[in-house]
């Protein structure tokens, strides 16, 4: 399938894609025109890569676990021990918003003018 089929069947956009082959997340051969063709497999891929990024993985990260993902064989408790530190961080991250926004709310109210 080409990249604009892939792009058509995942919402991805094909700057997307691009992206995703060039951190390693996602491979697909080339034509003999230079044009990208990814195996009907890649629907799912990008569909996990799009779940990871949205569940607030980076890509370096997702290139560190999506082995683990894809094979059962591989997978180990590392896995869920780096998934538990990522969500620790965006644990910590919301920690530090919900701090922000009380001291914000605070600020509002101290200098409304009623």
């Amino acid at each position: 399938m080409r990249i604009g089929d892939l792009s058509a069947a995942t919402g991805a956009s094909a700057r997307s894609l691009r992206y995703y082959e060039e951190q390693g997340l996602l491979a697909s051969s080339r034509s003999g025109g230079g044009q990208r063709h990814y195996p009907e497999t890649a629907v799912e891929r990008v569909s996990l890569i799009q779940s990871l990024l949205s569940a607030g993985l980076n890509s370096a990260t997702i290139q560190d676990v999506l082995p683990c993902i894809n094979n059962e064989a591989i997978r180990t408790p590392w896995l869920a021990e780096r998934l538990t530190s990522e969500l620790d961080r965006v644990t910590r991250q919301i920690d530090d918003l919900t701090r922000t926004r009380e001291i914000l709310a605070g600020l509002v109210e101290r200098y409304r003018v009623d």
